[in-house]
């Protein structure tokens, strides 16, 4: 394995990071809502397990989801009944104002991210995918969990420099003008990812 390997993960990483998904619209929104603080503990959460399921794929859980599909079916439900409560609660409180974040708020973001992503085994089948195409067969242990590492890094790093970008005050003050109509777009998108998730096959 050489850096160009890495090179070019990162430049598929990247690229599904910037698609619109559960976890973008969750970032996006919690950093809005809670400030940058939140948004960061948000992307934390979302970093860690995605370079989690990285590493299971590495390891081959992958297969192990071919064996025993039942077990992917029930992470993949339970993914998509909590996308649709995180849409609900969203369009519930569309019109409602912002208070103060309270004390725990980063908790509960990175809670809410490592929960959105951990709740979504495609992303292990989706790494799987990427990291056959990209890496050589023959990797080591330190290599695999080398990987895992860069992405952990590249993800934080991305989120971080996208929360403080979002939670300036101009755009912060967009939203605010406009939280109705942002709010209740996510969560019908949001809504539909996880009615999408839970029926497909």
């Amino acid at each position: 394995m050489g850096w160009e390997h890495i090179a070019a993960f990162n430049l598929a990483l990247l690229a599904a990071m910037a698609s619109p998904g559960p976890a973008l619209l969750l970032a996006i929104r919690n950093t809005l809502t809670g400030g940058r603080a939140a948004g960061i503990a948000t992307g934390a959460g979302l970093a860690v397990m995605a370079a989690s399921w990285t590493l299971a794929a590495l390891l081959g859980l992958d297969a192990i989801f071919a064996l025993f599909p039942w077990a992917y079916t029930a992470v993949k439900t339970a993914g998509a009944l909590y996308l649709i409560w995180i849409a609900w609660a969203t369009w519930r409180g569309a019109r409602a104002p912002l208070g103060a974040a309270p004390p725990r708020a980063g908790r509960r973001a990175f809670a809410s991210g490592l929960l959105v992503n951990i709740l979504n085994p495609k992303s292990v089948l989706f790494a799987a995918a990427v990291l056959v195409v990209i890496f050589p067969p023959d990797l080591t242990l330190g290599q695999k969990l080398l990987i895992a590492g860069n992405h952990l890094i590249v993800e934080i790093t991305v989120y971080a420099g996208f929360a403080a970008l979002l939670s300036r005050a101009p755009v912060r003050a967009g939203y605010l003008a406009a939280k109705p109509v942002i709010d209740r777009a996510t969560a019908l998108i949001l809504g539909a990812l996880g009615t999408r998730l839970l029926i497909e096959r």
